[in-house]
């Protein structure tokens, strides 16, 4: 299997909204997104699919070291020996993959987070700077189409713990921010127990709220000048929210299922964006 093959069978096997967004890139773009989605992903799953933190923690300084090896010219892991070659054509630099590696760590030594600014920063790590490279490889010529593609990183990244809350809680974390819960009078036990109330739907409609207002604060920011370019994260926001508001449908029942949009209705939303731009 070649380098190429294992990032493009890592990228579809994930069942991702981003695999729909690609679909749609020239090729050379989309090799350079899929690959890096491909890194995302092996590195994400460190955490996810070790139980062992101190195992978890080796690989992700093996990863660390990868890294720093790969950029100096000789990567070994595939996922690096597809995206190494394309780097310095999308700008696409060391700090972006270590950012990522830094994020998931704190994965591993973290579970709580005191409020939201502590929450940003980890969102910032695992998905701010994810939506920086992606804009880079989409094709950026403005430098505020960072900003937006920060923003719309955190936005997703919210949608996503919304969605996840009652997964995280069987492995013992809580994303959403203590002096929230406190706020709205949940308890850390409610969730991870998995116990539903009107105290925490309550409070998902903050977070869900919160979510909408940066999906609007980040379309504000995109320059038209890159907004053609841009096109695959627009069709993210447009999955992503979609999924939102599913959610918000179903009255936040995600301490005990998991809402998702099926592939056919991401498909669909994605050629929207692509063909009408809505």
């Amino acid at each position: 299997m070649t380098p190429q093959e294992y990032v493009q069978q890592k990228a579809a096997a994930s069942g991702s909204s981003f695999y729909y967004a690609f679909l749609f890139l020239p090729a050379p773009r989309r090799a350079a997104i899929t690959a890096f989605y491909a890194f995302c992903r092996e590195i994400d799953d460190v955490v996810d699919d070790t139980a062992d933190t101190s195992v978890a923690g080796a690989k992700l300084a093996w990863w660390q070291a990868e890294v720093s090896q790969a950029f100096s010219g000789t990567p070994s892991h595939p996922v690096l020996q597809a995206l190494m070659p394309l780097t310095k054509r999308f700008a696409i630099e060391q700090r972006h993959l270590q950012a990522v590696i830094e994020g998931c760590q704190m994965d591993l030594n973290q579970t709580r987070y005191l409020d939201y600014t502590a929450l940003q920063r980890y969102c910032e790590l695992v998905a701010g700077i994810v939506g920086e490279v992606a804009a880079r490889i989409f094709g950026q010529t403005q430098n505020q189409t960072t900003l937006y593609a920060h923003k719309l990183g955190l936005a997703l990244q919210l949608t996503n713990i919304i969605r996840d809350v009652g997964e995280d809680a069987l492995r013992g974390r809580i994303y959403l921010p203590m002096n929230e819960l406190q706020q709205f009078d949940v308890k850390a036990h409610e969730i991870l127990q998995r116990s539903d109330s009107d105290r925490f739907i309550e409070l998902m409609k903050f977070q869900a709220q919160r979510a909408h207002d940066l999906y609007d604060e980040a379309l504000q920011l995109l320059p038209s000048a890159d907004r053609r370019a841009q096109k695959p994260g627009l069709m993210m926001a447009a999955i992503y929210r979609a999924l939102l508001r599913e959610i918000e449908h179903d009255k936040f029942q995600v301490l005990r299922q998991r809402t998702s949009l099926t592939p056919l209705r991401k498909l669909w939303l994605a050629w929207k964006v692509q063909a009408l731009g809505t």
